[in-house]
């Protein structure tokens, strides 16, 4: 897994940002200036607290907290596409980066990832990606949030030309549902 940045110290905004309040989902601007205590660096993305409250922060507004927006890495010019196969771990590997934003754990440790099928798109050698998936808890609102997210992952990825991602409710998720590695993280063994 891993390992999140730390920041013992508030950060002090630097512009206005975008954010979502966990757990509702409601999208609300910070503003610059105000005073953020960041709890979780996972995925690209940033939980924050200001003033009590909980937010969620998109990596791509990370200079907005004084921090460099990640780069992409590129795939090497020439590798040639990827077989179904290899692009499909390439997927299982990607939603990886797809945290919750209370729980430091990625949504396929967590067990959320309950089906992604890749099918092939005619003639254009590139994939739909259907995605499966539930939540902790199903009227969490950051529900869509995490959708949009999983779904942006997988169109920002080379040879996936659509993506769809469902949120499901059945079966219902249970902490049964998570890896060992999820479990250890979480101190449930």
């Amino acid at each position: 897994m891993p390992e999140p940045m730390e920041f013992p110290n508030p950060i002090e905004l630097k512009r206005d940002v975008e954010a979502s309040i966990v757990p509702s989902g409601t999208r609300v601007t910070l503003t610059k200036g105000e005073q953020a205590r960041v709890t979780q660096s996972l995925g690209g993305t940033f939980t924050v607290i200001v003033q009590g409250n909980m937010f969620r922060i998109e990596g791509r507004d990370a200079d907005a907290l004084g921090l460099e927006v990640a780069r992409q890495p590129a795939r090497p010019a020439g590798s040639g596409p990827l077989s179904q196969e290899q692009l499909q771990e390439q997927v299982w590997s990607e939603l990886k980066n797809v945290y919750d934003p209370e729980i430091p754990v990625n949504v396929v440790d967590l067990g959320l990832i309950y089906d992604c099928r890749l099918t092939p798109q005619a003639e254009s050698g590139t994939y739909r990606a259907e995605v499966k998936m539930t939540l902790t808890a199903p009227g969490c609102g950051m529900g869509p949030v995490l959708q949009q997210e999983v779904s942006n992952r997988l169109m920002s990825m080379e040879g996936i030309e659509e993506a769809e991602v469902e949120l499901v409710w059945d079966p219902p998720w249970n902490q049964g549902m998570m890896t060992d590695a999820a479990r250890l993280q979480l101190g449930l063994y």
